[in-house]
């Protein structure tokens, strides 16, 4: 189980990460990011890495979980998820990196849970909150995110912003990991 400081110094780092690449990234950043929706490359990261996180959930059920149906539903979840690369593979990596995302979130939450002594940690959970609402949005649509990033990089201007907005909430977000 995280730390709340762990919980919230890493959504920092990746916030402040994604930040500079906007921010100072420039046009091998847009064209990085922009080939990423259909990139069979990160759609085996993403997705590959969604799954086997996926994966090793459901081995690891409780008994009230589906406990006595473990072999069954990972053998059905596996054979899905390699299934999806040979008939699913567009925007994959857009569906990885959303699963992603909501498999992450939860171990970033527990570590808020009941710690409402630490009202700073609001920071943290509220960020988490949008990025799992908009993964459940991307994860349904995900040729918006392909749409989003031709808009974010046909001015340079929005992506600074977008990046300085990002990168500034990721700082305020370390900083916030070092006051519990």
């Amino acid at each position: 189980m995280l730390s709340l400081s762990t919980a919230t110094l890493l959504p920092g780092l990746l916030l402040f990460a994604l930040g500079a690449l906007l921010l100072i990234g420039g046009d091998s950043a847009g064209s990085l990011l922009k080939a990423l929706p259909r990139s069979v490359g990160a759609a085996v990261v993403c997705f590959g890495g969604a799954a086997v996180w996926f994966l090793y959930n459901v081995l690891h059920l409780s008994q009230a979980d589906f406990g006595d149906q473990k072999k069954p539903l990972f053998v059905g979840f596996a054979v899905v998820a390699a299934l999806s690369f040979r008939y699913a593979p567009d925007f994959l990596a857009v569906r990885g990196l959303a699963a992603l995302t909501l498999l992450g979130g939860w171990p970033l939450l527990m570590a808020a849970y009941m710690q409402y002594d630490k009202p700073q940690r609001l920071f943290m959970v509220t960020a988490v909150y949008l990025a799992v609402a908009l993964a459940i949005w991307l994860g349904a649509q995900p040729w918006r995110l392909r749409d989003w990033l031709a808009w974010l990089f046909a001015q340079p201007a929005r992506a600074r912003i977008v990046g300085g907005l990002l990168g500034g909430y990721g700082l305020l977000l370390v900083v916030v990991a070092f006051t519990y």
